[in-house]
């Protein structure tokens, strides 16, 4: 974490159009227009799972999506609503209303700006893997079970929000499918699955839309009693006007409320967004700026609550798009934004049209895609420590929460890090003889004399709490024996020293020297003298007992016993 570097926000859009040419803009507008179309009915699905109108995932799309690609740190990035969080949005509706949710999403942009500003763009990427699969294959059964209703058309009105509850009343109620509403969804869930295998660049989700679309129109025409509930059924004449921008009412109270919403929002943002940057730069060879891209990220999450929006992140599969279309610059991007923007203007009217059964099976395969099931298999091969992660994460996911999940998922991830650290971590004794290269691949060998009264331990990893503790404990089992005249504590493979190590390694030179020990410190490197000095360790040691070389540190420490062996002989000839 940089705290006091200089702000690393250099959006990629301003790179960009440093050296633009027409023949760049007509391969933008091309991507742009594709991942336009292939955006919309994502839009309008994620937003109504998410407990929002159609109308809000598609001004999520576009204003979000124009700030990410205006402001972020990936040239191909494609921002917008995505499935991972509409467990998380529609659970924080429910809690706290939509109020409470745009709140929560300004929230999480504050915090992913400020991600950004640390400099903690390139640590986001390493939270272990088995917890972003976890989560994320407990939101992808989280939404196939949201869309259960629609898809049979069940016409349930008043559906539990936790999972055993929603599938137990399912069960309950599968005697009321409608078979005209389940030969939508069907119809739409195989023009979806088969496409891909005709033409990938037409995209299945929005094919199926305007066939089933068309299908039910007709049908409906000429069979009025057909049941097929559509959008307009449900929602209404959807609006075309921009929302105006609104306030919020905020208290320390509703703060602290939402504050762990906000959290997992902001950190949900931040892998998703991050991992569908890795992605992107694998396939075009560019290297993202991580700390541009959550700040970029944070703006959009600032901006979109003020038009009733809902969070927005890098989306893998429209990014994707982008890139197999041609898009290499952010200028795609906003190009998507205006596509979806024309839509909105236009169009709506017919967006009213489409089935909720036809939307429930674009969602359904994009929680299968979600689901990463051969991931999942792959990782139950792995050590036990990473599949208990990843089950632990998968089941507070779906019977619990996403915010629960994540947090206790990342807290077993740090524990189980530590303890493999610790493992890891050895502590040495040596005393009469020191090989000076030993544990290195060095073939030549200096062995070192230690004298009697002189102990050496060498610290191999860092000296934090889980180490300091462990280091204390060897210490206080050496008291049983002969008490030694010198220590020397070894440190050339300390890379770090916290305040932990600090506080024992303060406690134990104290200690040392009421007892009359002399405490050497060798191999130092700068940054843990840097904090040596600034904790004034340097001057309780002695500034000449901190060497840079084990040799030196023996030399010096012989002379001390040696002294010192003297001294109690005189003493005791006196006596």
């Amino acid at each position: 974490m940089n705290l006091s570097g200089t702000i690393d926000f250099r959006p990629k859009l301003i790179s960009a159009l440093r050296h633009y040419s027409i023949s760049r803009f007509k391969d933008d507008l091309i991507a742009g227009v594709v991942v336009g179309i292939v955006a919309l009915p994502l839009a309008i699905a994620f937003g109504i799972a998410s407990g929002v109108s159609p109308t809000i995932g598609l001004i999520t799309a576009i204003i979000g999506g124009f700030v990410v690609s205006a402001c972020g740190g990936n040239s191909v990035q494609i921002g917008g609503p995505t499935g991972a969080f509409i467990v998380i949005v529609y659970s924080i509706i429910q809690n706290y209303g939509l109020q409470g949710l745009a709140i929560a999403t300004l929230m999480a942009g504050f915090i992913l700006i400020l991600l950004g500003l640390f400099h903690l763009g390139t640590v986001i990427k390493f939270i272990p893997y088995p917890i972003v699969v976890g989560f994320t294959s407990g939101i992808a059964l989280t939404i196939f079970s949201t869309q259960i209703n629609d898809f049979l058309g069940l016409g349930l009105t008043d559906v539990p929000s936790d999972f055993l509850s929603k599938w137990w009343v399912f069960i309950q109620n599968f005697d009321r499918i409608n078979l005209a509403t389940l030969a939508v969804g069907a119809l739409s869930l195989l023009i979806i699955i088969v496409m891909p295998k005709i033409s990938k660049k037409l995209p299945g989700s929005l094919i199926a839309i305007v066939i089933v679309t068309a299908i039910v129109y007709f049908m409906k025409s000429l069979w009025p009693e057909f049941e097929a509930e559509t959008i307009g059924d449900r929602f209404g004449a959807l609006s075309t006007d921009i929302p105006q921008p609104q306030g919020f009412e905020l208290s320390m109270a509703t703060i602290n409320q939402l504050m762990p919403s906000a959290f997992t929002i902001a950190i949900l943002c931040a892998i998703e967004s991050l991992l569908s940057a890795t992605v992107a730069d694998g396939v075009t060879g560019s290297h993202t700026n991580s700390n541009t891209e959550l700040i970029g990220q944070g703006l959009a999450n600032v901006v979109v609550p003020f038009f009733g929006g809902i969070p927005v992140t890098g989306a893998i599969a429209r990014t994707m798009t982008n890139i197999t279309n041609g898009g290499r610059t952010p200028v795609a991007g906003i190009i998507h934004t205006v596509v979806l923007l024309l839509i909105f203007l236009f169009l709506m009217p017919l967006i009213n049209l489409v089935p909720m059964s036809c939307l429930a099976a674009v969602l359904i395969v994009v929680a299968y895609n979600m689901s990463g099931w051969r991931t999942v298999v792959g990782i139950f091969k792995s050590p036990k420590s990473d599949i208990s992660v990843l089950i632990v994460t998968f089941l507070l996911t779906v019977i619990f929460d996403l915010t629960i999940a994540i947090e206790i998922g990342l807290m077993l991830a740090i524990i189980l890090f530590l303890r493999r650290v610790m493992e890891n971590t050895q502590i040495k004794v040596y005393s009469e003889q020191l090989d000076v290269a030993d544990g290195t691949d060095s073939t030549t060998h200096e062995v070192l004399d230690v004298a009697p009264g002189v102990s050496v331990y060498e610290i191999d990893g860092p000296f934090f709490f889980g180490v300091a503790t462990k280091f204390d404990e060897l210490m206080r089992s050496t008291v049983g024996n002969v008490k030694p005249l010198v220590r020397i504590i070894r440190m050339r493979r300390v890379p770090f020293i916290d305040a932990t190590g600090v506080h024992n390694l303060e406690l134990l030179v104290e200690a040392s020297h009421k007892e009359g020990i002399d405490v050497v410190l060798s191999g130092v490197n700068e940054h843990v003298r840097e904090v040596l000095e600034k904790s004034k360790i340097d001057e309780m040691v002695g500034r000449d007992h901190i060497c840079d070389h084990i040799a030196r540190a023996v030399t010096m420490a012989n002379k001390i016993a040696s002294a010192r062996r003297s001294q109690l002989n005189r003493q005791h000839e006196n006596a």
